[in-house]
């Protein structure tokens, strides 16, 4: 008696659902609002940290009061952290599926 061996079966048949507008979509990781808020919070981070620049002196012996005014010590940190505050919301959204809705 010979042992009998079989063959897993494979499909060779190609999807036949195959229609121009299903080969052309692409599934991004994100959505538009997501890629807008992206750009919003790096905008917000560049003109935070571009408020909290400055202040320095050019003689290092004489004291320059102007890097602990408002500007540096208040505004442009909390822009900064708004701008972060949108960068999290950003990448933790949701898109819509148009397929599911």
């Amino acid at each position: 008696m010979k042992p009998t061996t079989s063959k897993p079966k494979t499909n060779t048949n190609k999807p036949t659902n195959t229609s121009a507008e299903q080969q052309n979509t692409f599934d991004f990781a994100f959505g538009p609002l997501n890629y807008i808020l992206i750009v919003a919070g790096i905008l917000l981070l560049g003109i935070g940290y571009i408020l909290l620049s400055g202040g320095g002196s050019d003689d290092p012996t004489v004291f320059n009061a102007e890097m602990f005014n408002t500007r540096r010590l208040v505004a442009a940190p909390i822009i900064i952290v708004l701008g972060l505050v949108v960068e999290i919301c950003a990448i933790m959204i949701r898109p819509k599926d148009k397929q599911n809705s």
